[in-house]
């Protein structure tokens, strides 16, 4: 194996057993064979061990910890990486063969861009939902929606190297991640281009036993904080004043986080100007951009009547069919 892989892919395991050999096979089978496989049990109690002892293939290192969390599993495997591209893979999901090759072209040949992910199939446990993560693909709308949430399948991921060098590793402070991949592309977005491939190649698998699923609300108070940030670093504004939480927790329908009493008109206004920022820094080639402003603007009033209008309307039916 070359000592110098163009990429090193980051698994992490914790209990993964029931889905691992698959994700192990679908990265052991890409077209692109230039990369090694680091894998991290993070303190696993199952056997996921001595599935992954049933791999000899030289581009696997296997590394075993006590149990620290995903955050601080994936910046050891950054610390532990040789290649000038990393690429994610988690222990269930499934990447199809050609993606390693599609992403690496694309990188090198777009050098301004530091991450691009692709298209996902979604899966719940062993079956297919039909369904599909179509994330946005082009720099201005990914750039925009980042804003407001995670426009990525973040085991379909290849990140340059140097990135990290640049922006840091992914945040281990438990008062901001999860999301660790939401707070972590949104510090890549500021320095770099981002992109996804508009081509399905990876497949996401719900499971019952999810981290996003036992935490939910956990998980959404965090996105609008990490929310509340971007609106106002591209707003140029506090990420404290009301009318940037309030946009924040809105879009993401949030409404426990709304600060006071929301004003629209306050909300347009910061709504506007990171809108604005965004579509001043990059190019709109297809209109995408232009057309997810004026959806995300439409959803957010729609919301805005739904937590503002309707309550107040139901207490003055309420009012008058007592006087009634």
């Amino acid at each position: 194996m070359c000592t110098t892989p163009a990429i090193s892919v980051l698994l992490p395991v914790y209990n993964g057993s029931r889905y691992l050999r698959e994700a192990l096979n679908s990265i052991l089978q890409q077209t692109c064979a230039d990369f090694e496989l680091i894998i991290i049990n993070d303190g696993s109690k199952d056997d996921s061990a001595d599935i992954i002892a049933s791999f000899t293939d030289p581009r696997i290192r296997y590394f075993e910890q006590e149990n620290i969390g995903l955050a601080a599993t994936l910046n050891r495997a950054i610390s532990l990486s040789r290649g000038a591209y990393l690429a994610r893979q988690d222990q269930d999901d499934i990447s199809y063969p050609e993606r390693f090759k599609k992403q690496l072209r694309f990188l090198e040949e777009h050098p301004a861009c530091g991450m691009v992910g692709t298209w996902a199939e979604i899966w719940q446990e062993e079956q297919k939902t039909g369904k599909q993560h179509l994330h946005p693909a082009d720099n201005a709308t990914l750039q925009f929606e980042l804003l407001f949430n995670n426009p990525f399948v973040h085991s379909s991921l290849m990140i340059r190297r140097e990135v990290f060098d640049r922006v840091g590793l992914y945040c281990t402070d438990t008062s901001r991640q999860p999301p660790e991949d939401y707070e972590m592309w949104s510090r890549i977005a500021r320095s770099y281009e981002v992109a996804n491939i508009p081509e399905v190649l990876h497949v996401y698998r719900g499971t019952g036993s999810g981290m996003s699923q036992q935490n939910w609300q956990k998980i959404m108070d965090k996105v609008v904080l990490i929310s509340a940030e971007n609106i106002a670093f591209a707003a140029g504004a506090d990420p404290f004043d009301p009318d940037v939480v309030n946009t924040a927790a809105l879009v993401n329908c949030v409404f426990r986080n709304l600060s006071g009493r929301p004003s629209l008109m306050g909300i347009k206004k910061v709504f506007d100007r990171a809108a604005q920022s965004v579509a001043g820094s990059c190019r709109d080639e297809t209109g995408s951009l232009a057309l997810a402003v004026k959806t995300r603007w439409r959803n957010l009033c729609l919301n805005y009547y739904q937590c503002s209008i309707r309550p107040a309307l139901h207490k003055v039916l309420d009012v008058f069919r007592k006087k009634r």
